[in-house]
């Protein structure tokens, strides 16, 4: 069986998006017929995303340690412990292609580490975009980590020791732990995911915060500046 994981605090916006096109994955033709379970983890919600979670075919656990990490391990556990094969990994506020699972699982990989794309800019001023864009490598060899788009076979994420109780880098952690216990990773644009370009997140040192620091930065391009590849 493969597994989804996709934590949630207070998504209610964007979690329906998120679950139509998680749902849309799960059957596709290339996984020939393999079940897929898609487990929505609940962490501290206040608002109506349970409410959300509840009209679609997922599972749903709830926690509260308003700790990203500690959700994805949540979720990871719960489906390890249903036999789960390969552990995939996204977030309630990005909208996973159709054909993602089929990507991550093609690569022959033991851990597939992909790229994302912003949604919608919005609002988001042109400097942000032209310095995000200058940055981010979308191909295949990059060497970007995204919780959003992550997948791994069970057997290597419980070898590593899984996500640690951290409220950001939860992901960056995890992958060094995979490379350093030997793991063959994949850095792929293969799998394809959209996101959120929101400059305000639901928790400190995430994308959108990465966002937000290139918000800080007035001039498109400054000599010496540091390439930002971890996120």
């Amino acid at each position: 069986m493969i597994g989804v994981v996709i934590p949630v605090h207070n998504e209610e916006k964007s979690l329906a998006a998120c679950l139509e096109a998680a749902q849309v994955a799960a059957k596709a033709p290339g996984l020939q017929g393999e079940a897929v379970r898609i487990v929505v983890v609940l962490d501290g919600c206040t608002d109506r995303s349970a409410d959300v979670a509840e009209r679609f075919e997922v599972d749903v656990l709830c926690v509260a340690g308003r700790s990203v990490g500690h959700a994805r391990a949540a979720g990871a556990a719960w489906l390890i412990e249903r036999n789960a094969r390969w552990l995939a990994f996204s977030d309630g506020d990005s909208v996973v292609d159709a054909g993602w699972l089929v990507a991550q699982l093609r690569l022959d990989a033991e851990v597939v580490c992909g790229t994302v794309e912003v949604m919608d800019w919005g609002t988001i001023p042109p400097h942000v975009q032209l310095r995000y864009r200058m940055h981010y490598r979308d191909h295949e060899g990059h060497r970007h980590i995204h919780g959003a788009n992550l997948g791994l076979c069970a057997k290597a994420y419980v070898r590593a020791g899984g996500f640690r109780n951290l409220r950001c880098n939860e992901d960056v952690e995890l992958v060094h732990a995979l490379l350093a216990t030997g793991s063959r990773v994949s850095w792929s644009a293969a799998p394809r995911v959209r996101t959120s370009g929101r400059l305000v997140g639901r928790l400190s040192g995430g994308f959108a915060d990465h966002l937000s620091s290139l918000n800080a930065l007035l001039l498109p391009s400054l000599p010496g500046d540091r390439d930002a590849c971890a996120r």
